[in-house]
């Protein structure tokens, strides 16, 4: 175990992780807009008697004090052993869990609102994600534009309540009926909308499924020329032709993979329906299967799961947590949505959603990095904050124990996203993105529903003032 260090030793635990003092993040900005948000603003806090599960996947320590100055973690020890420095904003977290802050990859700050639309839904969406224990986000596609960029500009100055942001730009995709999203049929017009988003402070890149390999190529090249990764939700072009592109993530686990569909024509989606066919009918310890995953692993191409949306599509599974907090239009479209899906004898959803979860779990044994998310899309119904921690369940039905789960949604994504020397653990040095839970979710994930405090750069923000600021109006702004 760590020794307990003193207040005054930051720039040794600085030192530690690898960190220097040129790189010290404050505590967050707290503009008037946020002011009503926040439960605890102190230059020194100390958690004491607390739970800590740090996200390494190493056992939850009970009877722990942590204590975080200016936005950072600056010591961590037994209660009896590391003292509330003078001063410090004390809060005894007795039969409470403290963990980092949750890291997700494919979120959004839209929602499906009609046929083949989806409204912008950015200022409560970054409320709801914060409430529910994220601190950091990467949007998984943009059909506005500017909303993702400007709100994570807002957050970092304190002028919007939500996690930090790594702000995709628009989707790069080929010919599509979207009417929200461009046509970059050709390589010079990737380059350019690259290059584009780039300037105006997107930090991340989105495919999506009818991209030619092309086109894919020439973004993966323009992103990574400028330092920024690619992901994509893809169909036109298979897994393993991306990971030899270069693409850094893929989206959905093993839900839109169309390597293993017979015949299947180069840079044509030959539709997700036929995609899902051949994932549901896969072997995991089959030939075909093992030889993706390790061209994935090879390459280093990390996975996205998004259990949460393919739940919804899938007959006799519970409602979904949140529905109370978006407008009465909204949740009744959802309910008929779910109603055609409980209709349909012939889905393929029950064979597809566990086999699905079985392929995560092939890529973990196999070494891969599996990320989480929960894309707030399809037929409505995945809810900003309540979908995070029900994302977290669903990897433990799927066989993971809740620390691996919990290391999958906090180390696993900070590690992506090459921050993991920041944040997405706890320890000494690290910001102080942290969530407070009652219960202890290293027994019982379900306890993660029961977030009170989330911390983001230090300082701690109420989880239920934040979702009383939207309940109810969550579809109109």
């Amino acid at each position: 175990m760590r020794s307990p260090l003193r207040i005054g030793a930051v720039t040794l635990a600085l030192a530690l992780t690898g960190l220097t003092t040129r790189g010290v993040a404050q505590r967050a900005p707290i503009g008037a807009a946020i002011r009503e948000f926040v439960s605890i603003d102190a230059p020194v806090v100390a958690l004491t008697n607390a739970r800590v599960i740090d996200g390494t996947g190493a056992a939850a320590r009970d009877g722990q004090t942590l204590v975080l100055r200016d936005g950072r973690i600056a010591a961590v020890g037994p209660s009896a052993t590391t003292p509330a420095p003078d001063g410090a904003r004390v809060v005894d977290l007795a039969g409470k869990s403290v963990l980092p802050g949750l890291v997700m990859l494919h979120e959004h700050l839209y929602y499906p609102t009609g046929p083949g639309v989806y409204g912008q839904l950015g200022q409560s969406f970054v409320r709801l994600y914060l409430a529910g224990g994220v601190t950091t986000m990467r949007t998984g596609g943009n059909l506005n534009g500017f909303m993702d960029i400007t709100l994570k500009r807002r957050v970092e100055a304190g002028e919007a309540a939500g996690p930090s942001i790594d702000a995709t730009m628009p989707y790069v995709n080929g010919p599509n009926q979207f009417v929200q999203m461009t046509d970059l049929r050709t390589e010079e017009r990737a380059r350019r909308h690259v290059a584009y988003w780039a300037e105006e402070g997107a930090t991340s890149v989105k495919a999506y499924m009818q991209v030619s390999r092309a086109a894919l190529g020439t973004a993966i090249r323009e992103a990574h020329a400028r330092g920024l990764k690619v992901t994509g939700h893809l169909c036109s072009v298979t897994y393993a032709e991306a990971a030899a592109l270069g693409i850094d993530n893929l989206e959905h686990g093993f839900f839109a993979a169309t390597d293993f569909v017979p015949g299947k024509k180069p840079d044509e989606c030959p539709g997700q329906g036929r995609g899902q066919q051949t994932v549901a009918d896969i072997d995991p310890q089959g030939v075909a299967f093992q030889t993706l995953i390790r061209t994935l692993i090879e390459k280093k191409v990390a996975v996205t799961s998004t259990l949460t949306v393919f739940e919804l599509n899938t007959p006799g599974r519970p409602l979904p947590p949140g529905l109370d907090v978006i407008v009465p239009q909204l949740r009744e479209q959802f309910l008929q949505n779910r109603a055609r899906v409980e209709g349909n004898a012939q889905s393929i959803y029950p064979r597809l959603f566990p086999k699905a979860m079985a392929l995560e779990r092939e890529f973990v044994r196999a070494g891969g990095l599996l990320v989480a998310g929960t894309d707030p899309t399809g037929g409505g119904g995945v809810i900003p904050g309540y979908a995070n921690q029900r994302q977290l369940e669903l990897l433990v039905e799927a066989g993971f124990t809740p620390l691996e789960a919990i290391t999958i949604g906090t180390r696993n994504g900070a590690r992506y996203l090459g921050l993991e020397k920041r944040l997405g653990t706890i320890a000494p040095g690290l910001q102080a993105d942290l969530m407070v839970v009652a219960g202890d979710p290293s027994r019982d994930i379900t306890a993660l529903r029961n977030v009170e405090t989330v911390f983001r750069q230090g300082v701690g923000f109420d989880s239920a003032r934040l979702i009383q600021s939207v309940a109810g109006k969550v579809g109109l702004w």
